[in-house]
């Protein structure tokens, strides 16, 4: 018999626990399920239950990511909707249709259903911020698949408006569709059609800092999943990253309106609660991210990259030190270099309006 390693063994704990408490969950729901009947089921100790998930919740939360992360994404469109309407119809269709049915028994576990896990106020403000991304996710896609003739217009208000009709009161909403799913579906297409006057408004104080030039070598970690396309991206590439903690997602919009038309902008995710946070952050943006890219083309999906920086490697590529909830870091990358950094509130949008050319090219100097 082959001798597992240490690591080999925990994994395969690992796994154990998880398929376990797959189980526990479904049939009991996430309040009534007890680590012990998991411990039983897998034929482990409860230390053991511990050993590898700090917590019930980080538990659960694992176990929907796992659900999340190992379905397929059928159906991929090789061209997106030509219209909003028709990307809102087809958007709220793709979500709709992987909620249960108000008479559906097998619904103890689903991503969206938190109400029970979310109960305290860390984790209540993070899920509010991780709706205000999704709310920039949608939009974005929304923009990028508009007709090249027609005038660039912001989304955010539009899919603001969808998110809320599609949650229901919040996203703490029971997931059982209870509405007639054509009903809703026939609404948010109507919402494509609505005049809405939607402009982007800086939210920024004269006295935010300005990013401050330099010029250090860059030296990028290794490859990350993206969240939103769920495919693995490196760093090696000119554009603006932006190291921001749970509390500073407001500041992805700002990045992004900052940066050049084309630009590449990556949004590294850093938390003090990986286990939890980290793991609600990775499930809620996994799973919406599966309805977008049902709908609108590879090429059409948002040039926002969305990385969760668990183990803090691009935080430590641009020397964001002590990242937590509150962090906001960002630096231009141009040509192998760090060109510019910022820090503090509003540094996601001072990295991303450096122009790099005028910091590697002077004028009246040499490159």
């Amino acid at each position: 018999m082959v001798r597992l390693t240490r690591a080999q063994q925990q994994e395969r704990t690992r796994a154990a626990v998880l398929v376990a408490a797959a189980a526990e969950f479904a049939a009991h729901g996430f309040v009534a399920a007890k680590v012990d009947q998991i411990a039983e089921r897998a034929e482990l100790t409860r230390g053991a239950v511990y050993s590898n998930f700090p917590s019930k919740r980080a538990l659960y939360l694992a176990v929907l990511v796992e659900t999340v992360e190992g379905e397929a994404v059928a159906d991929i469109p090789t061209a997106s909707p030509r219209t909003t309407a028709e990307a809102l119809g087809s958007f709220a269709r793709a979500w709709l249709e992987r909620l249960p049915l108000v008479d559906d028994t097998e619904t103890q576990v689903h991503p969206r259903s938190l109400a029970a896990v979310v109960d305290d106020t860390p984790s209540r403000m993070a899920l509010a911020r991780v709706a205000r991304l999704e709310v920039l996710l949608l939009a974005l896609a929304l923009e990028s698949c508009a007709p090249p003739d027609a005038k660039p217009m912001r989304q955010v208000r539009r899919a603001d408006l969808v998110l809320r009709l599609l949650n229901g009161s919040g996203p703490l909403a029971d997931p059982v569709l209870g509405s007639d799913p054509f009903d809703v579906a026939a609404a948010c297409r109507h919402l494509g059609g609505l005049d809405l006057a939607d402009v982007w408004d800086p939210p920024h104080l004269p006295y935010i800092a300005a990013a401050l030039p330099c010029r250090e070598p860059w030296f990028p970690p290794a490859e990350l999943p993206d969240l939103i396309t769920g495919r693995g991206v490196g760093f090696e590439e000119d554009g603006v990253i932006a190291v921001l903690g749970t509390h500073r997602l407001d500041a992805a919009e700002e990045l992004v309106r900052a940066a050049r038309p084309g630009e590449r902008v990556t949004v590294a995710v850093v938390t003090s609660d990986p286990d939890e946070i980290g793991r609600l952050i990775r499930l809620r943006i996994g799973d919406f991210a599966r309805c977008l890219r049902r709908v609108f083309a590879p090429d059409d999906s948002p040039r926002l990259r969305l990385v969760l920086d668990d183990g803090a490697l691009l935080a430590s590529a641009v020397t964001a030190a002590g990242v937590d909830d509150a962090t906001e870091h960002a630096v231009r990358i141009h040509q192998g270099e760090v060109v510019a950094r910022a820090q503090g509130r509003g540094a996601a949008h001072a990295a991303a309006a450096v122009d790099a050319a005028a910091i590697v090219r002077p004028p009246g100097g040499t490159p």
